[in-house]
């Protein structure tokens, strides 16, 4: 017999890629979580991590193992919500996540929204990267994460999460008021390959997307500065300092003394929706999805 509370500790150390870590996000010791894996694999007559340098690796018994685990987590979970369920009108917490832009959009119009048409259902957003939005979702911490799509999310078939296309969000080029290419209703990015850029910093998600448009029209920008904020990006360009692609959906301060062209190849990031595999059955989650699937119209 599985243990599942074994199995999700095992669950944990493949998601986070040690014990220490798993044991953290957990809340056990790292002996603890040792433990309990030590346990599961007694239960289960195999080992399931071996040495590796200084720390440890998943067995292939493991790797197997976790083929089926996901799977049996999803259908536990949903077991759980079908036992739980009144079949009526969503009701309880509902725990959000997404970063600023997200929030702002499509998470606070969308609480609002529910609120007003659910009165004993409760909405909390929090603020979240998406890593961490990911990891909350794994620990059952949130419910539902609004989060942008970039190459480091697992794959779209991680049989863990849900994730479904929400909504494009085109890149404009944003240059100075009084640029010559502010005149133009349309550019194509190739004509600022010889212009100072503000660029996300390297940890940003969006770093990968504006370097991507850049060299897809055959250029590497000359990043002379970098912001993590998109107003503060705006600033600098106001000021003369660079050019910049701003996603279309950001709201920039303003009267900032700058124009936002759209771009040829319409460059964009791509926001999704992600729930734990079964989970978007839940009545609150579904409802939230609705709404959120026509604030993206």
């Amino acid at each position: 017999m599985i243990d599942l509370r074994r199995l999700h500790v095992l669950r944990a150390v493949s998601h986070y890629g040690t014990v220490t870590a798993a044991a953290r996000a957990l809340h056990f010791t790292p002996s603890a979580a040792s433990q309990q894996i030590r346990q599961l694999a007694r239960d289960l007559g195999v080992d399931l991590l071996e040495p590796q340098g200084r720390g440890v690796r998943l067995t292939p018994a493991a790797e197997s193992l976790l083929t089926h685990a996901d799977a049996i987590q999803a259908r536990w979970d949903q077991a759980e919500l079908d036992l739980r369920a009144d079949h009526t009108e969503p009701a309880g917490p509902l725990r959000v996540s997404g970063y600023p832009a997200a929030i702002c959009l499509l998470l606070a119009p969308m609480a609002a929204r529910l609120r007003k048409r659910y009165p004993r259902l409760t909405v909390a957003i929090q603020e979240l990267g998406v890593p961490e939005s990911f990891d909350q979702l794994f620990e059952g911490e949130i419910d539902l994460a609004v989060v942008e799509a970039t190459p480091h999310n697992p794959p779209m078939s991680d049989a863990r999460y849900d994730q479904r296309p929400l909504l494009d969000d085109p890149f404009d080029l944003v240059v100075p008021a009084d640029h010559p290419l502010a005149a133009h209703d349309r550019v194509d990015l190739a004509a600022a390959a010889h212009e100072d850029w503000i660029a996300p910093v390297p940890d940003s998600p969006c770093r990968t997307h504006v370097m991507s448009a850049c060299g897809a029209s055959g250029f590497a920008p000359n990043v002379v500065h970098q912001a993590v904020d998109w107003n503060v990006t705006a600033h600098l360009v106001a000021h003369g300092l660079g050019v910049a692609l701003i996603p279309r959906l950001t709201h920039l301060t303003p009267d900032l003394p700058i124009t936002r062209i759209p771009c040829e190849g319409n460059p964009h990031r791509k926001f999704l929706t992600c729930t734990r595999t079964g989970a978007q059955e839940r009545p609150a989650i579904a409802a939230a999805l609705t709404e959120l699937r026509n604030l993206s119209l």
